[in-house]
């Protein structure tokens, strides 16, 4: 915590899209009761962070953010000692909200944390006896095993038999992540992996002629799922605290895992038989060739 009340987490993860700078600010402006704008996450740059692994394997929200909790815990309750001293209450009847460290009970009595931040940094004279100056924290966490989001994914396709392609009509997310930090950012998430999945599922695919060459190098020839293709997605939360700090679960590889089995198996049980992805208007037109008749352009759900 800097002299002005603003807050500066140095983190060793890297983002490439989960909006680590807002969970993780969340998480450590909930802890020492500051607006989450005068919160700034910095990561991936090692000049200034602490060495870490990246992002990977649904770490962040557990391990960084695990580690954030602690750091901040840290902080928040030698600010709790020094509006203590302030105050002349106990710490323990010290609670931090709103940019103000007040008496519990008593929410008259109290003081601006800005305040007690310049304190720590530029009045020693005024700190408890023990507490050095400064607000600084290094924390460091390691969760238990498994706490992964766990999720199922069910849809509707519909399969034109004439020309083998499909449609999506429908596609239903119930995932559990544990406490959830921010549920946009897991949305976000979700729906980000249900859209990969569809694509390894539908449209992606590496071609490569007789000598190795790879056909599908750019994404003229490499298709992707655009907004088009990708339904409306209906997500359902079911929040199952993890053993780990905050209770957070890994939200990253629930939505990718569950969609390409689901689209297949749909895919499947409209064409009486499986198809090997990606589901290709030629590949699913042969499936209908050799299917039973019965099944040829069924609604399914998989």
């Amino acid at each position: 915590m800097e002299p002005s009340g603003h807050v500066t987490v140095l983190v060793g993860t890297a983002n490439h899209g989960q909006s680590h700078e807002t969970t993780l600010a969340q998480i450590v402006a909930d802890t020492l009761g500051v607006p989450l704008a005068q919160v700034r996450v910095v990561q991936g740059d090692t000049d200034v962070v602490p060495f870490g692994m990246g992002a990977g394997n649904s770490r962040v929200a557990v391990v960084a953010g695990g580690a954030c909790l602690r750091a901040a815990s840290d902080v928040a309750a030698k600010l709790r000692r020094l509006a203590a001293h302030t105050l002349e209450v106990a710490p323990e009847d010290v609670e931090l909200g709103d940019g103000y460290a007040r008496v519990r009970g008593v929410p008259d009595r109290r003081v601006a944390i800005a305040e007690l931040a310049r304190a720590a940094y530029f009045a020693p004279s005024e700190l408890p006896a023990g507490d050095e100056g400064g607000l600084l924290a290094t924390r460091y966490y390691e969760p238990p095993w498994v706490t992964i989001a766990s999720a199922t994914h069910a849809c509707v396709v519909e399969v034109d038999a004439e020309t083998g392609f499909v449609t999506l009509q429908r596609f239903v997310v119930a995932e559990d992540c544990g406490a959830m930090i921010n549920p946009r950012v897991v949305d976000g998430q979700v729906m980000g992996g249900v859209a990969q999945g569809i694509g390894s599922a539908l449209y992606e695919h590496c071609v490569y002629d007789e000598r190795g060459q790879l056909l599908t190098g750019s994404f003229m020839d490499y298709l992707v799922p655009s907004a088009s293709e990708v339904p409306d997605i209906e997500i359902h939360h079911l929040l199952t605290p993890s053993a780990s700090l905050g209770g957070f679960k890994g939200a990253g590889e629930g939505g990718t895992l569950g969609a390409l089995p689901a689209v297949c198996n749909a895919v499947a049980d409209a064409v009486g038989r499986y198809v090997a992805p990606p589901l290709t208007p030629e590949r699913v037109r042969a499936a209908l060739r050799d299917a039973p008749s019965p099944c040829v352009g069924d609604e399914a759900r998989g």
